[in-house]
Order: C-alpha cells, then structure tokens, then sequence
C-alpha cells in the first residue's frame, strides 16, 4: 500500500486566516433579470440611448413651463419680405430668448414647440405600442397554446393585417372623421384614432413571436408537469408560459416605439395628423419645405429630434435584447 505523500508549506498553512475568510459564508445566487441588469449597465451604448430617452421624455413633461407659449406669434423678428428671422446664425432667430430660433413665418419658438411635438409622438407611439403588445400577446397565446383550428383562424387574420395597405387606409379614415365621436372632437379624437390604427394593424407582428415562443414552451417539461397535476388552460398559460414571455415582449416593445413614432411623422408630414396649432415633428417637416431655401435649420431641427429619438430607442432595445437572451455572451 503506498504511504500517503505530505503536502507542506501550503496555501492553507502559509496563510490560514486568509483561506478560513470565507468560510461559512452563503452563495448568493442572482436571478436571469439580476443577471439581464448587471448586463445592460456594462452595455454603454444601451445606457446612452435609455439616458437620452429619460432626459427627452422629462423635457417633454416640464420643458414647455419654462420656455415661451409655443402658440405666441412674434411677427416683429420675422422679415416678411424674406420669410426669415430677422438675427441668428442662417438667418434662424437663435438667440438667449429663443435657443433653437424660431419659425421663420410665425415667429413661434421653436424650442418649445420641439418639446410640445415629443409629447404627441412620444403619446401616440407608446400607447399604439402597449395596443400592440396588448393584442398580439392575446392573439399569438391563442394561436400558440391551442395550435389546431385555432392557430389557423388566428394566423391568417394575422395574415389579412399585414396585407392591408395600412398607410392609405390611415390617411382616408382621419381624412372623412367626423367632427365629434362619443364626445370626443378635434385632437383628442385624432390622437385617439391614430392610437387605434398604428396599434391594431402592428399587431400582427408581436403576434408572430409571441405565436412561435409559445409553440415551443408548450412543450416544455414545466408545462407537462403543470398538465399533469391538473391545473387549467388558464393557469397555464398566464402562470407558466406568459412569464417566459416578458423578455422577448419588452425587447419588441422598445424596437416598435420608434417605428411607431416614424410612422406619426409621416401622417402629420402628410397632413392627416394632428391639428394645428399643435405642434408635430411631422407637421414641423412639411411646413420646412416652403421656406427650408431660406431657413435650411427650421428643416434640421425637427428632423434630428426625430433621428435621435429613434435611434435612441434602437440603441436601448439591442441593448435589451442582448442583455436579455441568456445565449448571447
């Protein structure tokens, strides 16, 4: 029998208070949305995106208290033989009063009406997302849970919606409103419109994913157990298949907002969106094609708010969809 061999001169013997530090004390395990966070924060280009939203969407919120009324017109810093400001750098009434200059026929300040039309675009976008959301996830669950009849009904009236030329039908249903709709008439009723088409004829498309996730945890080893034990269709679904599905929702959700928002943009460029005097980033565009020879920035400004709001959005929700999949490194 071979005599044991003695080890000496260890890390443990050399220094013993050092290894017997941790002794004793509790793992702490980390959840998948633990590990999703520590994830997102090492993430800068996602940090930046969700930051520059934070910050756009408080501006939007308070930003018009502290600046001039967006409806005032100043005909006295416009030239009206030029249709331009009078001052500022290219002739766009930048100054200390009016920081991103003013609309070069109204005199309107242009800052405060930038912060005004984030409210509409930001309202519109995220409410038709949540509508999105709300009945792809029902419409997707349905199809995906019962598979069969079911699945086939639902997929090609998914089908029929994506077909449907959604930007006509948008342009000639806000074009032939009526005036008053169950109390509702002017904005509120046009906002609430778009909200019902951008969110309605999108849905297809969460839909989709939401389907194909649920073909697959359906058969998952919990779902058998859960069958098995006799719980109902409906536990089943909102307490075991509808959790696995958060991630996969919240990251479509952030990558719908700005396709939503661009959407808005283009209604209003056309002139179907929002009333005036209201302001609208899209509105603000097609206005800018009258006088962008005079004023080229009354044509900048808007367009970059939208550039950077979507490209905010993008930036967090390939930042989320990273942080999210566990297989990703």
């Amino acid at each position: 029998m071979t005599a044991p061999i003695k080890v000496s001169g260890s890390d443990f013997e050399a220094q013993p208070e050092q290894v017997l530090k941790g002794v004793g004390k509790a793992i702490q395990g980390r959840s998948l949305w633990q590990i999703a966070w520590l994830r997102l924060k090492r993430d800068r280009v996602a940090v930046g995106g969700g930051v520059t939203i934070v910050v756009l969407v408080l501006a939007a919120i308070v930003g018009p208290w502290f600046l001039p009324d967006p409806d005032v017109y100043n005909q006295e810093l416009i030239d009206t033989t030029m249709l331009r400001p009078k001052e500022g750098w290219l002739h766009s009434g930048i100054s200390w009063d009016h920081l991103l200059g003013v609309e070069p026929t109204t005199g309107r300040d242009m800052f405060a009406r930038i912060l005004v039309g984030a409210r509409v675009s930001l309202l519109v976008a995220v409410a038709a997302t949540a509508l999105s959301m709300t009945i792809g996830v029902i419409l997707g669950g349905l199809a995906g849970y019962f598979g069969g009849f079911v699945d086939t009904v639902v997929s090609r009236f998914m089908d029929a919606l994506l077909a449907f030329p959604l930007l006509l039908f948008a342009i000639a249903l806000v074009g032939i409103l009526p005036t008053d709709v169950y109390g509702l008439s002017g904005n509120p009723l046009k906002i609430t419109v778009l909200v019902f088409i951008i969110g309605f004829f999108n849905c297809p498309y969460i839909g989709r994913i939401v389907r194909g996730q649920t073909l697959s945890l359906r058969e998952r080893e919990f779902v058998d157990a859960a069958r098995s034990m006799g719980a109902s269709h409906f536990h089943i679904y909102f307490r075991e298949v509808l959790p696995n599905l958060v991630a996969p929702i919240i990251v479509y959700s952030t990558l719908l907002i700005p396709t939503n928002i661009l959407f808005e943009a283009s209604l209003s460029f056309l002139g179907v969106g929002v009333n005036p005097p209201m302001p609208s980033w899209g509105g603000m565009l097609s206005q800018a094609v009258q006088t962008y020879q005079n004023t080229p920035l009354f044509m900048v400004i808007p367009g970059l708010a939208i550039f950077v709001t979507v490209l905010a959005f993008n930036l967090l929700g390939d930042g989320l969809r990273d942080a999210l999949d566990p297989r990703s490194r």
